[in-house]
């Protein structure tokens, strides 16, 4: 059977989505999540997958710069979040699906660290800038080089990217165009795979160390 193309771009994302959606009735399900998304990105993505940064740096800064802009509104406002356009039916609030028992567990906050910054970047980039940027100016994706710019792709990506993140979606739409603009000026998934990364690894640590555990929805 020939696979379509697509499949290794968007299949990881999909199944992160899934175990997401049904984590209400499954609390336990986050493990399962990180065994089950790393099995398809070896089986499916590892051909399209490459995390070679040829600007690691200034990814790094970029990552960093997308840390502080995402924490900013709520660590200068800390009611700033409790806002109706952050706090509503539509988007919901920020409100940790952590339970209390467990952020006290040196297992999982390993597994959650370890899956925030070494697979939900591998994800993300894949699925946001691998394939939607592309695919948004053609079907024929492949033919199109990674960070090829269309007013299109560009925004549509970044607001979609935005909505993935409830009631962080302003700073997720920040987020979004920071990292769009980022595979632009690189053409390169690694970078902003790095950017992403560092991002998510310097969130996880404030959320450790301050307690501020709203920032893992």
């Amino acid at each position: 059977m020939i696979k379509h193309p697509s499949v290794s771009y968007i299949a990881p994302f999909a199944a992160f989505l899934f175990f997401l959606a049904i984590r209400a009735y499954f609390p336990s399900e986050y493990f399962i999540r990180v065994i089950a998304v790393t099995a398809l990105l070896i089986l499916l993505s590892r051909g399209v997958i490459s995390l070679k940064a040829l600007r690691p740096l200034l990814s790094a800064l970029v990552g960093v710069a997308v840390f502080l802009i995402w924490i900013g509104p709520d660590f200068i406002w800390p009611a700033y979040r409790q806002h109706w356009l952050f706090h509503n039916n539509l988007i919901g609030a920020a409100q940790s699906s952590i339970p209390d028992a467990m952020r006290g567990n040196p297992w999982f906050l390993a597994v959650r660290v370890l899956g925030s910054v070494l697979l939900v970047p591998v994800i993300e980039e894949l699925f946001w800038r691998g394939w939607l940027m592309r695919y948004a100016i053609s079907p024929r994706f492949e033919t199109i080089r990674l960070g090829t710019y269309s007013a299109f792709s560009f925004w549509i990506t970044a607001v979609l990217f935005a909505s993935e993140h409830g009631s962080f979606w302003e700073v997720g739409l920040v987020a979004g165009i920071i990292y769009n603009w980022w595979m632009l000026r690189t053409h390169s998934l690694g970078d902003c795979i790095a950017a992403h990364a560092v991002t998510n690894a310097c969130l996880a640590a404030y959320v450790i160390a301050a307690g501020q555990w709203q920032f893992w929805l």
